[in-house]
């Protein structure tokens, strides 16, 4: 007789909503020490004022946003959007595009979104201008970048705008550029939904992960707000806000890094005051359309050719749009 090996026993792994709570729990304990370390040092203090209110400011919008998100997983299947589409390629594309309006959603809900659009039958230029609007051209986003910036109308229109043109010239170029043996042929992306689910599991399913894995970048963007406030000499924001192009790609850059969710990155780039408006515009139409994230998000979903491809492409036609919005919608550099 041949004896079996019995299989290994699988690592637990924990849930990121048990670290979470652990977390929150260790900081209502230590509260009264904490509280203590950041009242000893000035510049700790200046940095947890910055941190708490980008957080703060932010928060109600993510949560708002991961709901809808989870509505739209639970609610409105991919099939419903494929029949809404006309047949006309270049047509599509801008049905594609204003769709994106009407159905928020994160950057991570949106890229499996996009990958059953394509397995359904949809051109991928057509799922590929849904999947760059939808995250910055919703009404959460609008009226997030509306509350962040009050009193600039022009940085709404300017985010609406470029990232409108930015998903519609993305589509039409890769209509025309993209080659199907670029992107994998299967899905193999995350995915939400998943067979023999109800609408509940599925909408509290796409709600915890989003609000889990946008609240991580949240923490990162705000600590990297305050880390800027207090480490970068306010000579070094006036000397770049005086060099423009220069201020408008480290901007862009910096989009890519830190990899905000679309629902908070305005109260980022408002809480940089010091640099004039045109550079943080720039920066919140190319967050939501290329970043670290979303490059690790299409690479596994549609393959590593496609987003060597398609990422900095994105990235230039986004700085080029929100640059040309900026300019429109600011009345110039400033």
């Amino acid at each position: 007789m041949v004896d079996q090996q019995a299989p290994p026993a699988e690592r637990a792994k924990v849930s990121p909503t048990y670290v979470l709570a652990g977390l929150v729990a260790v900081g209502i304990i230590a509260q009264a020490w904490l509280a203590t370390v950041v009242g000893s040092f000035a510049r700790l203090q200046t940095a947890t004022t910055v941190f708490v209110g980008v957080f703060v400011q932010a928060v109600p919008f993510l949560v708002l946003g991961v709901l809808v998100s989870g509505g739209i997983a639970a609610f409105v299947s991919p099939a419903l959007l494929r029949k809404a589409l006309p047949r006309n390629e270049t047509a599509a594309i801008g049905v594609a595009g204003l769709a994106g309006m009407a159905l928020p959603g994160c950057e991570c809900g949106v890229v499996p979104v996009a990958r059953r659009l394509i397995d359904q039958g949809a051109p991928s230029s057509v799922a590929l201008a849904f999947l760059l609007s939808a995250p910055a051209t919703n009404p959460v986003v609008l009226v997030a970048t509306a509350v962040a910036f009050p009193g600039e109308p022009g940085m709404v229109w300017g985010r609406f705008v470029g990232s409108l043109a930015t998903a519609l010239v993305m589509g039409l170029l890769w209509s025309r550029i993209g080659r199907p043996g670029w992107m994998l042929p299967r899905s193999r992306g995350h995915d939400h939904c998943t067979e023999g689910s109800t609408r509940w599991e599925v909408f509290t399913e796409a709600a915890r992960h989003d609000l889990l894995q946008a609240s991580a970048f949240l923490v990162l963007g705000a600590a990297a707000a305050a880390a800027l406030h207090v480490l970068v000499p306010p000579t070094w924001y006036q000397r770049l806000g005086g060099e423009m192009v220069i201020a408008i790609l480290v901007m862009a850059l910096l989009a890519i890094v830190l990899a905000l969710c679309s629902e908070a990155d305005a109260f980022v780039a408002s809480s940089m005051s010091a640099l004039p408006l045109l550079p943080r515009l720039v920066f919140l139409v190319v967050g939501p359309a290329v970043d670290v994230k979303l490059f690790a998000m299409q690479a596994g979903s549609f393959g590593r050719r496609f987003a060597i491809r398609f990422s900095p492409l994105t990235f230039a036609v986004a700085v080029v749009c929100g640059t040309i919005a900026g300019y429109l919608c600011l009345g110039g550099a400033r």
